[in-house]
C-alpha cells in the first residue's frame, strides 16, 4: 500500500472541499449569520491545518499507484469530507449533535437525502447552501472532479482508471475519450450545462433565485435535500413538472449524451438500458395513476403527483409533493421496488441501477437456458455486444453483498424498536441513496428517532450504495493494509 500517495490524495480532496466551502461562508457573511460564519472559517481553519499536515507528511513519494490504492483513496476520501465537511453544522450548533451532524452531511454527499432535521427553514442560509451544495458535489463526484482539474502527468499507470472505476456508479465503466482526464472533463461539463438549464427553467417559472440555485443542487445530484419543509409540495405545478423532468434527465447514463452530442442517435435510441429505464418509469406511472383513481380532484393532478414521485423514487432524488406515504399499498409497493431498481448506470442515481439489473435478469435467462440445453454455448449480450464474463461474475457478487448488507443492517437497526415497515425502508432508503422512506421515516417525517449506533450502520450503508460496496469493504479487510 502506498500510503503517502494516498495521503497526498486525500490533501488534495480536502482542498477542493474547502474552496468549495468558501461560497457558503459568503452567502453567511452577506446574510449576517455570525454564527454560521465562524463556523465556516472555523472548520476552513481545520481543513487548512488537516492539509498542510498531510502535504508535509507525503512529500516525497513514489508514483506507483494500483487498483488496491485507488479504491482505499475513494473509500477513505469520503469518510473524511464527511468528517471535516459536518463541521459547519456541528460549530455553528445548529446541529448540536456530532453523530447527526456527520449523518446530515453523508447524506448530502452521497446524494441521499435522509435527513435528522425537524425543519429545515429556520436553518441560516449558508449551511443551506452547503448542505444543497454537498449533493452536487457527491452527484458526480468529488474524486471525478478533482481528476478532470489536476495536471495528467506524473501521476503512475491506472491512476485516473482506477479513481474513476472505484467512484463511478454502474457495473463497468469505459473511457468516452481515449484519455480517462479527458472523459472526466466531459462527464462535468455535461454535468454543469444541464444543472445550469435546469436553474434556468425554475427561476422562468418565478422560483426564487437562492430557491432556484438549491433545488438544481438537488435536482443534479440526485440528492434532494429541500430548503423548505415542505419539500417540492409548495412550489407551482410548473416548478413541480421541471423537477420531474430534470431528475429524469438526470437518472440517464452521461453517456447517452456525449453520444447526442456527437449525433450518434441510433446508439441512444437503441440503448437498452435506457429503454427499460424509460418503460420502467412510464409503466410505473401508469399502474400508479390507475391504483389512485379518485385519490386526488382531478386526473391532471393524479398524473402530476405520480409522474413526480416515480421520478424522485427511481432515480433515487427524494424530493416529495405530497405524501405519499398515504397512498395505498399497491403504489406504495412499486415506489419500494423502484428503490431497489434505481436510475441508470453513469448517471448521477443510486439503487441497483437498470443496467445491473438488466445483466441480472440476462444472466438468470442464460443459467435457465443452459438447463435445458446444457450442451449449447449461450452468451449473454448487452446492445449486441457480448458481455464479459468478468463483468457478469463482478454483478453477481454486488447482488450477493447487497443483500447481506441489507439483511444485516435491516436487523441490527430493528433493535431500536420501530415497525418493519419503517426498518426496512430506513435501510433501503439509505442504502440505495433515497431519502424518505415509509413510516416513521416517511417524507413528513426524519431518521432523528433512531439510536446512534443504528445512524451509525445507516452512514456506512449510505456510503456504501453510493460508493457501489467494494471501495468501503475493502476498508474492514486486513489484507488491504497489510500486503503491499
Amino acid at each position: 500500500m502506498n500510503y503517502k500517495m494516498v495521503g497526498r490524495f486525500l490533501a488534495q480532496i480536502l482542498t477542493v472541499e474547502g474552496v468549495f466551502m468558501i461560497p457558503a461562508a459568503v452567502i453567511s457573511f452577506v446574510n449576517g449569520e455570525i454564527h454560521a460564519l465562524q463556523a465556516f472559517l472555523w472548520s476552513l481553519f481545520a481543513i487548512c491545518a488537516v492539509v498542510i499536515l498531510l502535504f508535509l507528511a507525503c512529500r516525497d513519494t513514489k508514483t506507483r499507484f494500483y487498483a488496491k490504492e485507488g479504491l482505499v483513496c475513494v473509500g477513505i476520501s469520503w469518510i473524511v469530507l464527511g468528517l471535516l465537511g459536518c463541521l459547519p453544522f456541528f460549530l455553528s450548533g445548529e446541529i448540536p449533535n456530532f453523530l447527526d451532524a456527520l449523518f446530515e452531511i453523508v447524506s448530502g454527499f452521497t446524494t441521499t437525502g435522509a435527513s435528522i432535521l425537524p425543519e429545515v427553514e429556520s436553518m441560516a442560509k449558508g449551511l443551506l447552501y452547503w448542505r444543497s451544495f454537498s449533493h452536487w458535489l457527491g452527484g458526480m463526484g468529488v474524486l471525478v472532479f478533482l481528476l478532470a482539474i489536476i495536471p495528467a502527468g506524473g501521476r503512475g499507470s491506472g491512476y485516473t482508471m482506477h479513481i474513476l472505476r472505484a467512484e463511478s456508479p454502474g457495473p463497468n465503466v469505459g473511457k468516452l475519450v481515449p484519455k480517462m482526464k479527458d472523459t472526466a472533463k466531459i462527464l462535468y461539463l455535461i454535468y454543469v450545462l444541464l444543472t445550469v438549464l435546469n436553474i434556468v427553467f425554475l427561476l422562468i417559472g418565478k422560483m426564487p433565485v437562492f430557491d432556484a440555485v438549491c433545488t438544481a443542487f438537488g435536482t443534479a445530484g440526485t440528492g434532494g435535500f429541500g430548503i423548505r419543509n415542505d419539500s417540492i409540495a409548495g412550489y407551482s405545478p410548473y416548478l413541480q413538472n421541471v423537477c420531474t423532468v430534470f431528475m429524469l434527465l438526470f437518472g440517464v447514463n452521461f453517456s447517452c449524451y456525449y453520444l447526442l452530442l456527437m449525433r450518434n442517435l441510433k446508439s441512444v435510441f437503441h440503448d437498452e438500458e435506457l429503454r427499460m429505464y424509460l418503460g420502467v418509469v412510464l409503466g410505473s406511472i401508469a399502474l400508479i395513476v390507475w391504483n389512485l383513481r379518485g385519490f386526488y380532484g382531478s386526473l391532471g393532478e393524479t398524473i402530476r403527483h405520480a409522474a413526480f414521485q416515480v421520478a424522485s423514487i427511481v432515480t433515487t432524488t427524494g424530493f416529495a409533493t405530497t405524501d405519499f406515504d398515504l397512498w395505498p399499498s399497491f403504489s406504495k409497493a412499486i415506489l419500494l421496488s423502484l428503490m431497489v431498481i434505481g436510475a441508470c448506470a453513469g448517471s448521477t442515481g443510486g439503487g441497483l441501477k437498470c443496467g445491473r439489473a438488466l445483466l441480472l435478469l440476462k444472466s438468470l435467462r442464460r443459467n435457465i437456458r443452459k438447463v435445458l440445453h446444457p450442451q449449447k454455448v449461450q452468451i449473454v449480450r448487452n446492445n449486441g455486444q457480448m458481455v464479459d464474463e468478468k463483468v457478469l461474475e463482478n454483478t453477481n457478487a454486488y447482488l450477493a453483498a447487497y443483500v447481506v448488507i441489507i439483511l444485516v443492517s435491516f436487523i441490527v437497526i430493528s433493535l431500536d424498536g420501530f415497525s418493519i415497515t419503517t426498518n426496512i425502508s430506513a435501510v433501503f432508503a439509505c442504502f440505495n441513496n433515497i431519502g424518505p422512506g415509509f413510516d416513521a421515516v416517511g417524507p413528513t417525517c426524519n431518521f432523528a428517532g433512531y439510536s446512534p449506533f443504528s445512524k451509525l450502520i445507516l452512514i456506512v450503508d449510505m456510503l456504501a450504495g453510493r460508493l457501489e460496496i467494494f471501495p468501503i469493504l475493502i476498508l474492514f479487510s486486513r489484507s488491504t493494509w497489510t500486503h503491499g
